[in-house]
């Protein structure tokens, strides 16, 4: 009977001190935003599972949400932007295909790079941009998220906006996931995570990161298979497609990820894509953490989104061609002002 008293205080003890964490962190997160906990609320507030294996989450029409300081509004259709009517009104009309960094993860929505190009691009006529960018996304999801939803926008153009963990295989909805909803559960766990991943001594991002490229990579081959798939879509729709990829934002100056990039690049030039790697366009940035949207997250801030619109505007500016870049060759610079000029965890899409 003490044995079972005994048990019964200590779960009553532990439940208490849950709750107490609970309630400490929401108010400590009241003033404060941490990575972690701020994608668990996305993935619990925005995100619907989709009936498509290939989508497999989608935005919820309608959501709103305070996000990593921000506000985010999703439209009737499921995307961060502004409503767009499926009639065309004579406009250049841009689907913008990305992950979380294409959707603006902590950054305020006119000024992500999506929102900024629109108005960098005009000229004689008017351009119209659809953002279908999407956190946690990976290429394959983009095209089926563009197959299922973009067409019917009937755009002229596309724009992929590639970033290096797009190459993950399609993450899976865990049946745990209801554990989210409690702040403690992700704070503790994102923090066991770290201990265990120092502790056996895991891969750093820079080897995770360049391990999603070997030959035979399950991620890796769907990536291509999409980037095939997105390519031939539009040479069937009379649709231009360009790529722009889009540096990780940790080390600038000597790029880690420049093989990844060559070989993205040149699944696209055998589909003769044109393709704009930034990277080497952001060499010039020698303070790295002043382009991130917090100390925890690698995401681009508005600073950074500013430089991304800027440096790949005279590349997007042109309408439909069928002329491709040179991979490893100096690519086009953009227009605009150029700014003069073991770390926290990678940016996740």
């Amino acid at each position: 009977m003490r044995f079972v008293r005994g048990i019964g205080a200590f779960l009553v003890a532990t439940l208490l001190f849950l709750a107490l964490a609970e309630l400490g962190l929401r108010a400590w997160l009241a003033n404060h935003v941490l990575y972690d906990v701020e994608m668990s609320r996305y993935a619990q507030l925005v995100k619907l599972e989709s009936p498509n294996p290939a989508i497999g989450h989608v935005h919820r029409p309608g959501a709103r949400a305070h996000l990593m300081g921000v506000d985010v509004a999703i439209n009737s259709d499921g995307l961060r932007d502004v409503e767009h009517a499926r009639e065309r009104d004579g406009r250049r009309r841009i689907v913008v295909l990305g992950d979380s960094l294409t959707f603006g993860w902590g950054v305020e929505r006119e000024d992500t790079f999506a929102a900024l190009l629109g108005g960098m691009l005009g000229g004689d006529r008017a351009v119209e941009i659809v953002n279908f960018g999407t956190g946690n996304y990976d290429t394959a999801q983009e095209v089926a998220l563009f197959r299922e939803k973009g067409l019917a926008y009937r755009p002229d153009e596309v724009f992929l906006f590639y970033f290096v963990n797009d190459a993950e295989p399609v993450p899976r909805r865990s049946r745990l996931s209801f554990l989210a909803n409690f702040r403690v559960t992700t704070f503790y766990w994102s923090r066991l995570r770290e201990l265990f991943a120092g502790k056996s001594g895991n891969q750093d991002f820079r080897t995770y990161y360049g391990d999603l490229y070997r030959d035979g990579a399950p991620g890796w081959e769907a990536t291509k298979a999409a980037l095939r798939d997105l390519a031939s879509l539009c040479r069937e729709r009379g649709i231009g497609l360009k790529v722009v990829l889009l540096p990780e934002l940790h080390d600038l100056a000597d790029y880690p990820f420049a093989d990844a990039h060559r070989k993205v690049a040149g699944i696209l030039r055998d589909e003769n894509v044109p393709v704009l790697d930034l990277a080497p366009l952001f060499a010039d940035q020698r303070d790295p953490l002043s382009l991130w949207v917090s100390l925890d997250d690698a995401h681009p801030n508005a600073k950074a989104h500013r430089l991304i619109a800027e440096r790949s505007a005279a590349f997007l500016r042109g309408g439909a061609t069928n002329a491709a870049a040179t991979p490893g060759a100096p690519p086009p610079t953009a227009t605009g002002s150029t700014p003069g000029n073991d770390p926290p965890a990678a940016a996740s899409r």
